[in-house]
């Protein structure tokens, strides 16, 4: 009787340690997947967001799982060491099979899954050893952008959606499965963040820039890729670390927006794939790109030049395509990023840059979502030859609908078209927008809360 009181006690004392040494090695295998946070969470969305009203909770759990379920089997992919694994890059030439943007969105996504996917943390850490096999030239902490069939960084540069959205996992993970793990998760997190903060956020403007190799002798050094502002993701890596600069960024990067909206897109409420020569005015006077050059007539290339900020939608061919400074395949993520920060903290520049967009959208395809284009001039014109399904176009639109009650009978169609495509009828970037986007529509997305 007393050796059995003995070892009551014992298992008592055991349960209150810290399951497993924090060692990043470790297999997954060795402790459980205890998530607190599990799949589906119901999660209360701010701003008077609104959700699709024409089926019930449950129905919509199931399509998320039923669709996760076909896209784990299909994306995530043994890597070419042990205890590692990687989000397949479907669609590409060459044997390019992995981009850290991939790898962001899968971690994201398997932390969000927890609960209903029983190996849900053995995934994320297999994914997170890819990432950290993969490590910048210039950082342990960031990502080499794109990996071969070998395993092999093409080069040491990073991008910093991928980094972002890695780092964002790291802290849903945290909060996931932070008393059950063998990898310090929000030790890592804060060593991400500041790596990004250091590499690839603008120390003069706090624009989030699209890579770590901008100097300010870059051409590119005060320029930005619309897709790489994350304010939820900004709003946590400030609550994880108090550090008060990442309020600026959150601030300037609102302003860029609502500028470009104002000033090239009145009717639509778009922005560019990429914005050049970002200038603020500050209590300094104007930081940022120098001032536009002057005309042979004496007057500016910019009539922006006195306002309290300029920037300018990029030329064709600035980076990846003649369409560079159009609404294209970077920037139609913009609606869902800004109103994933409108559901989880009601910030009202998010509310207010997407009532820009959600009547326009409506108006231009007359509420049939069958009608949305992959791409649009900052107008509101679709781009040629651009009249074919994309749903990283289609999703984006559908979560930016979930900002106001006025778009609820347009929410539950997005919902219903979305739903009625299968993986096979696209490739990795439409299915895995689509993947993370459920979750969203679903009233399952939540946000880390401050350690």
């Amino acid at each position: 009787m007393h050796s059995i009181k003995q070892a009551l006690l014992f298992l008592m004392i055991l349960a209150q340690q810290p399951c497993f040494a924090h060692t990043d090695s470790l297999p997954s295998a060795s402790r459980l997947d205890i998530p607190a946070r599990p799949f589906p969470q119901h999660t209360p969305y701010l701003g008077g967001a609104i959700l699709p009203s024409h089926l019930s909770r449950g129905a919509m759990d199931d399509s998320v799982r039923s669709f996760y379920q076909r896209w784990k089997q299909h994306y995530i992919l043994p890597g070419c060491s042990e205890g590692e694994k990687y989000v397949w890059f479907e669609g590409t030439k060459g044997s390019n099979i992995c981009v850290s943007e991939g790898q962001g969105y899968g971690m994201m996504i398997v932390a969000l899954m927890a609960g209903f996917d029983s190996s849900a943390q053995e995934t994320y850490d297999n994914l997170y050893r890819f990432y950290k096999s993969h490590p910048s030239t210039t950082s342990p902490d960031l990502m080499a952008w794109m990996q071969t069939k070998y395993c092999r960084s093409i080069d040491g540069g990073t991008a910093t959606d991928g980094d972002m959205d890695i780092a964002y996992s790291l802290l849903l993970a945290d909060a996931q499965w932070g008393r059950h793990t063998n990898i310090p998760y929000r030790q890592r997190a804060l060593e991400m963040i500041a790596a990004i903060h250091r590499e690839e956020i603008n120390p003069v403007t706090f624009i989030v820039m699209e890579a770590n190799g901008e100097r300010p002798s870059s051409r590119d050094y005060y320029d930005m890729r619309s897709s790489d502002f994350m304010p939820d993701h900004i709003r946590a890596f400030r609550q994880a670390t108090g550090d008060s600069t990442w309020d600026s960024v959150l601030n300037n990067n609102y302003q860029v927006f609502h500028y470009l909206q104002d000033t090239y897109s009145p009717e639509a409420g778009l922005v560019p794939d990429f914005i050049k020569h970002i200038r603020l005015r500050t209590g300094q006077g104007f930081a940022g790109a120098p001032p536009p050059t002057p005309r042979g007539d004496g007057t500016d290339t910019n009539d922006a030049q006195e306002e309290d900020m300029s920037a300018l939608p990029a030329q064709p061919n600035y980076l990846e395509s003649k369409y560079d400074g159009a609404y294209n395949f970077n920037a139609c993520r913009v609606p869902w990023r800004i109103a994933a920060d409108y559901l989880t903290s009601g910030d009202k520049r998010a509310g207010d840059f997407l009532a820009r967009v959600n009547p326009w959208i409506k108006t231009t395809t007359k509420g049939n979502p069958d009608n949305i284009s992959a791409g649009y001039s900052l107008a509101g014109e679709d781009l040629p030859h651009r009249y074919y399904e994309a749903l990283c176009f289609i999703c984006p639109f559908a979560v930016a609908a979930m900002a106001s009650p006025d778009n609820q009978d347009w929410l539950n169609k997005l919902w219903d078209y979305i739903n009625g495509f299968k993986l096979k009828d696209f490739d990795y970037y439409d299915n895995t927008i689509k993947m993370i986007d459920l979750i969203i529509l679903s009233g399952n997305y939540w946000a880390p809360a401050a350690g």
